[in-house]
């Protein structure tokens, strides 16, 4: 994967899977720290021990579409690659959290890419879930919460036509307003 956002895709979809209704996304840049952190936290019906030792093995996986299972292996070397980490923390009826923390400025920390899109078709293809989704620059905040825009649009889906348009443009401008990186 060449952009964060497409990891966030994998790891969303994952949670969703997994019985998720309410995922956080949480994008925390800090120029001071030189630190680009990105977690996913969901109330899906988690993982043993077991299953999170199997889910950093790249020949694992439980999709029936393809025979490896590279999502969290591929995000913890692109961390490592910055000098950060990947952390997977999960409990059985409880959840997960997945983590990430990459160095902002290094050279091979790949870029967010397309957020808005990602967000767009996280919402629209999973209309049974919430999506919390904050992104942190030096102290200036973007937050969209799926839960307060249905309570808003009352019975207009968020796949309508002209909510995906208002949310791509709502996204992309609140992320200039905060100064995100890209």
């Amino acid at each position: 994967m060449l952009e964060l956002a497409l990891h966030i895709l994998d790891i969303v979809e994952n949670s969703v899977r997994a019985g998720a209704t309410l995922v956080r996304i949480l994008i925390r840049e800090s120029r001071s720290k030189d630190l680009f952190l990105m977690r996913i936290t969901d109330n899906g019906r988690g993982m043993t021990r077991e299953e999170r030792e199997k889910a950093l093995d790249p020949f694992y996986t439980t999709k029936k579409v393809r025979r490896v299972g590279l999502g969290l292996p591929m995000l913890a070397d692109a961390a490592e690659r910055t000098g950060g980490r990947m952390t997977l923390r999960s409990r059985p009826n409880t959840g997960t959290v997945v983590s990430a923390a990459f160095g902002l400025t290094h050279i091979d920390r790949q870029p967010l890419g397309d957020i808005a899109s990602t967000l767009i078709a996280l919402i629209v293809g999973n209309p049974g879930s919430d999506f919390i989704y904050r992104h942190e620059t030096d102290g200036r905040v973007y937050l969209l919460d799926t839960r307060d825009i249905k309570k808003a649009l009352e019975d207009v889906p968020l796949s309508h036509p002209e909510v995906t348009g208002f949310l791509r443009e709502h996204i992309a401008e609140g992320l200039t307003d905060i100064g995100a990186a890209a």
